[in-house]
């Protein structure tokens, strides 16, 4: 049977899964490491971080498509915003059409954090991109893709639009 760029599926032993979980666990706390550092001199946990990362991709999103894009519950993304908009990272504005919505933007110190942030996880997507080759990250982005559900790949699809 072959996979979609024409290469033989290879049998997958357990061990090969289980040493595949545990690059995942170790290449997330890497990934996480860097903005980890600098969430922790603010006060904030990952939680903002993904806030912080979304509204920035989205300018303008509703607390509830955040709600969906981050599967939290609502209370849970409402002390994060609570305490993202106190320090003045972000403000909600009310929405034009309907006022009992709630629009995320982020401040000119919002975007600053979330740069901040980003960068560092950019630098070391770089470096891991750089050393494996665009076919290795091609693959990687596969596999990533394949592990979501439908509903959550649609999310990811529209972002990228």
């Amino acid at each position: 049977m072959d996979g979609q760029g024409g290469e033989k599926l290879l049998f997958l032993t357990d061990e090969q899964l289980r040493q595949g979980i545990e690059a995942m666990f170790f290449a997330y706390r890497g990934f996480t490491s860097d903005p980890d550092r600098i969430l922790d001199q603010h006060g904030y946990g990952r939680a903002h971080h993904r806030a912080l990362h979304f509204i920035n991709r989205s300018p303008g999103t509703t607390v509830t498509n955040l709600l969906a894009i981050l599967g939290v519950t609502k209370q849970s993304l409402n002390r994060v915003l609570r305490t993202l908009i106190a320090d003045g990272l972000v403000e909600g504005r009310v929405g034009a059409q309907d006022r009992r919505e709630r629009h995320l933007h982020l401040t000119a110190a919002g975007v600053a954090l979330e740069s901040q942030l980003s960068d560092a996880q950019q630098a070391r997507m770089r470096q891991a991109y750089r050393q494996a080759g665009p076919e290795a990250v091609a693959g990687f982005r596969r596999v990533l893709e394949a592990m979501m559900e439908p509903e959550i790949r649609r999310q990811y699809a529209r972002l990228a639009e």
